[in-house]
């Protein structure tokens, strides 16, 4: 059995029947319950407490163990994707009329959410800062703001925010400040110990790993928080997370820091590489010493990450058209699976924005995104060498 004092590799690979509450078989490997619905010993009584998958499943409490374990947190809810995770938080903490701060360099999928069902269905108000200077994010909390919500590093220009500066703001007007640590995972960096109240992933990136398992999930130090996304989550939106992906996302875990080391070696060959590059205008990618908050990535982070995103001197028309040459990297949405992937925002990540949000969130039409997969660094150097020749 692991324990919050081994290293976060060990953490990874330990799986104890225990922690789940069924009968200890020496399995290795958490089993799969795949079953809807459980005997009980009596009416209303389940000496095992389980009774029906919606409300709690072995398999399920196994993976929320290891992703509060590999968190540092107490609580981990997971849920049937990141966006179901952001929707049980954000229906736990937010009420009618609230006021909430975000990052503007949100994820898109994100700002939707907020727009579509917190401001049109709940009447809240949204403002929208650049955190990257943390005081554009004092300016706009009022005694109203209610939620502070941040994502570090952003999708896709990887724009980072100081948490422990934002969390003293929060504090100053009780707000719940909520980070989303889908880019960095726990890895490389963990907002709870820097003061945030809850942590959202899409575990179908990194944490998952394999690009076949969708799934999101909730960690939280806060009982409250942790016992609101759970009832949210089971009675009102039933979003909780298939136990077949649970075992999935269980199973991609035990090789996660072994993969997050080689997603963050090749992405910095490649940041280099497209950073010396003539035909790259500019890189963003926080582990390069001249990322404007270089020196807040090596602050509070342990790692820079796997994503690289760049503008080519080059038109939409020519961007895309680079993209199409590329062999190895796999022209896809998505991110954190062991295999590389390249992504043109303006038509496909960020496509359901219009135009003038894209031109508000600076992503152009010669932007382009890549998370590096696991793959050797001279074949993926080889492939974006080629594909830039024409240039």
């Amino acid at each position: 059995m692991a324990n919050q004092d081994d290293h976060i590799e060990t953490r990874a690979t330990r799986f104890d029947s225990a922690e789940t509450g069924v009968t200890d078989a020496g399995d290795v490997v958490s089993p799969i319950h795949l079953t809807t619905t459980h005997e009980m010993e009596r009416p209303g009584h389940s000496d095992h407490g389980y009774k029906y998958t919606r409300f709690g499943n072995p398999t399920r409490d196994a993976l929320e163990t290891r992703l509060a374990q590999l968190c540092e947190a107490e609580y981990a809810v997971a849920a049937g994707s990141g966006t179901a995770a952001m929707a049980a938080v954000c229906l736990s903490v937010v009420e009618r009329g609230d006021h909430i701060v975000a990052f503007d360099g949100i994820y898109g999928g994100t700002r939707r959410l907020f727009e579509d069902l917190l401001v049109d269905s709940l009447g809240a108000t949204v403002e929208y800062v650049d955190a990257t200077e943390t005081a554009t994010v004092e300016a706009a909390v009022t005694d109203d703001t209610t939620l502070i919500w941040m994502e570090s590093p952003t999708n896709p220009l990887l724009h980072l925010c100081d948490f422990a500066a934002i969390a003293d703001i929060a504090s100053t007007v009780n707000a719940t400040y909520i980070v989303d640590n889908t880019f960095a995972t726990p890895y490389f960096q963990r907002p709870l110990e820097h003061g945030a109240d809850a942590v959202v992933h899409s575990t179908t990136k990194y944490l998952n790993g394999h690009s076949d398992s969708m799934g999101g999930a909730v960690v939280t130090n806060d009982q409250a928080i942790a016992e609101a996304v759970t009832h949210t989550q089971a009675y009102h939106l039933g979003g909780t997370l298939a136990p077949f992906d649970c075992y999935l996302t269980l199973r991609g875990l035990r090789t996660f820091p072994l993969r997050m080391e080689r997603h963050e070696a090749n992405a910095t060959e490649i940041a280099t590489y497209l950073d010396d590059h003539p035909a790259v205008v500019r890189v963003n990618y926080p582990g390069l010493p001249d990322h404007p908050q270089h020196t807040l990535a090596q602050e509070q982070m342990d790692g820079f990450g796997g994503i690289v995103s760049f503008e080519l001197d080059a038109t939409e028309a020519e961007t895309r058209a680079v993209l199409e040459e590329l062999d190895v990297f796999t022209l896809a949405v998505s991110l954190g699976g062991t295999e590389s992937l390249v992504d043109h925002p303006a038509t496909m990540s960020a496509s359901y924005l219009s135009k003038k949000e894209r031109k508000a969130a600076g992503i152009p039409g010669s932007l382009v995104r890549i998370p590096v997969g696991i793959e050797h660094i001279d074949d993926l150097l080889a492939d974006l060498d080629q594909a830039l020749a024409n240039l």
